[in-house]
């Protein structure tokens, strides 16, 4: 349940931003933008947040959602729009949900790293000890 409100919530911040930024300043359709964010939000958690973020830094997270980002919105746009400015609706585009990115880390680490923590506390680790003693042969005395 934790992972579709994630997804909610990137789709709900992402898709405005994308509005303005694509449908404002680079006329993309209402349909593409939708399309777009749709596509980039499904992707980017899964790679993004799921695979990344759970193995490194917010910041390798981020850059790597730049690179990736980057690369959807830009084949899209392209694929989808006719225009001049690909690269510069790219560019913006991918600079804002960056920024909007780094902060939604923190999020997706708060709210799954306590769904994990409850994993841990039903399952804990047992408790072991050693034992240790002076003697090293202890019928040495019989022997003789």
């Amino acid at each position: 349940m934790e992972h579709l409100k994630l997804i909610a919530m990137k789709f709900l911040f992402t898709f405005p931003i994308l509005l303005i930024i694509l449908g404002g300043g680079f006329d993309v359709s209402f349909g593409n933008v939708f399309l777009i964010t749709l596509v980039l939000g499904v992707v980017s958690y899964a790679i993004g947040d799921l695979l990344i973020l759970s193995r490194s830094s917010n910041t390798t997270a981020t850059i790597s959602d730049f690179a990736l980002t980057f690369l959807v919105v830009y084949l899209m746009t392209d694929a989808l729009t006719v225009g001049n400015n690909v690269f510069s609706a790219t560019l913006i585009s991918t600079i804002s949900l960056t920024i909007f990115e780094y902060f939604f880390h923190q999020s997706v680490v708060r709210n799954l790293d306590g769904e994990e923590a409850g994993t841990e506390k039903m399952s804990p680790a047992p408790q072991l000890s050693t034992e240790a003693s002076e003697e090293l042969y202890p019928y040495e005395d019989e022997d003789k």
